[in-house]
């Protein structure tokens, strides 16, 4: 998928990638270039040297661990982002 949140369509639930390493998991509302809005949204911090991935593979299939409401992504900071349905399932 694109790195750019601005072609991400609205309602749809996203896995969104951080330089930081962080995960965002929640349905994308908005983005204006420099942060994007997600509601009902998990956040996962792997620990250092941890593939996310199986985590990512278990929300897919077993859905969205809802953690924040709503939150503001710094969109600066997204590497990848990709439909949560796009996700090989467990």
């Amino acid at each position: 998928m694109s790195k750019n949140l601005s072609d991400a369509p609205h309602g749809m639930n996203l896995v969104i990638e951080t330089n930081s390493g962080t995960v965002y998991i929640g349905r994308f509302d908005d983005s204006n270039g420099f942060e994007a809005v997600l509601h009902d949204v998990d956040v996962y911090d792997p620990p250092e040297g941890a593939d996310p991935e199986p985590y990512i593979r278990e929300t897919a299939t077993y859905g969205v661990d809802v953690k924040h409401r709503d939150l503001k992504v710094d969109a600066t900071q997204v590497t990848r982002w990709r439909p949560l349905g796009d996700i090989e399932k467990l």
